[in-house]
């Protein structure tokens, strides 16, 4: 029997030793992938993005020579900027598991996996949906070719009825008061 019982401490101390190294590795992994991020600029170097291993937006750049552009356009930019910085975060992931946990553990090769699930790559670049205008248009009358269509000349407006003429009132010729007569007398 003593050899039994040596054995079992044996085979436990074993696995406690295993699941030590595997705790240290995942910590190790954990502590790795915990502190990193991925940046992506737009290729004009107007939007700058960066995410966190958790693909959150951590900071955005939006330099000042993309106040020409239309916003509707700057917005799509910043988006698309995002949806690549979070689809490099698999790959991140990666790195950072064969440099501590190793390629062949299954654990880590899951987390790996659902993170390209919920990170997949981006759908590719669209064209330019927002076409530069090829020169700014005014609407003024002397912008246009044509000459704006004449309005015929309106007939003058009928004269205003004649105003009664206002009436005096006569003078109070009541000598009780001060009221409507000469002021120095």
């Amino acid at each position: 029997m003593p050899d039994s019982i040596d054995a079992s401490d044996a085979m436990i101390d074993n696995w406690t030793k295993r699941l030590e190294e595997n705790a240290a590795r995942y910590q190790a992994l954990a502590d790795r992938v915990q502190g990193q991020s991925v940046t992506e600029r737009s290729k004009d170097g107007t939007v700058q993005v960066t995410v966190d291993s958790r693909g959150l937006l951590k900071n955005l750049v939006i330099a000042e020579a993309a106040s020409g552009k239309r916003m509707a356009e700057v917005s799509a930019q910043v988006m698309q900027l995002v949806q690549r910085a979070q689809a490099r975060i698999p790959e991140l992931l990666q790195q950072a598991m064969s440099e501590t946990t190793g390629t062949g553990d299954q654990a880590a090769a899951e987390i790996v996996r659902e993170a390209q699930s919920t990170f997949p790559e981006p759908p590719p670049e669209p064209e330019p949906a927002f076409p530069e205008p090829d020169r700014v248009r005014r609407f003024l009358p002397e912008d246009n070719d044509e000459q704006p269509p004449r309005t015929p000349p309106q007939p003058p407006a009928p004269p205003a009825p004649p105003q009664p003429p206002r009436r005096r009132r006569p003078a109070d010729t009541d000598d009780d008061d001060d009221f409507g007569g000469p002021i120095l007398s």
